[in-house]
């Protein structure tokens, strides 16, 4: 699986952004049972889950600090994440991940960026 992210950018606090990110390769019946998400890093930090998403049944997973502010979703093979009210303490380079799973091993390790075994490059935030 090859996933590539876009849409990030500078905002001020307050405001918004919408990422995006493009996946390919899936092979075969098991192209519906990823779990895909969103991470962010920024330097000195370890990588924190931000918002998880099961593509089968499409059951979301979000972190404390990102509730009611951003709002995962999926169509065909696109990920977005819908970022509002941003904070500066949301700059980070966010990162997209997937991996196949079960629903159960995807409500397990939702957030945790060490279950996750394909990533893109990341897309910079910055909120000022």
């Amino acid at each position: 699986v090859q996933l590539v992210e876009s849409g990030g950018g500078s905002v001020q606090a307050g405001g918004s952004l919408r990422l995006s990110c493009a996946a390919s390769g899936y092979t075969g019946y098991r192209y519906k049972r990823y779990c895909m998400g969103w991470f962010r890093q920024v330097p000195g930090k370890e990588r924190e889950g931000v918002a998880t998403v099961y593509t089968y049944d499409d059951k979301r997973y979000y972190a404390d600090s990102v509730k009611g502010r951003f709002t995962i979703s999926q169509d065909s093979f696109k990920l977005y994440l819908v970022m509002s009210n941003l904070k500066p303490e949301d700059t980070a380079m966010y990162y997209c991940a997937a991996v196949s799973a079960s629903a159960a091993d995807c409500q397990r390790a939702a957030l945790k960026s060490a279950y996750f075994n394909h990533w893109g490059q990341g897309t910079q935030v910055t909120v000022s």
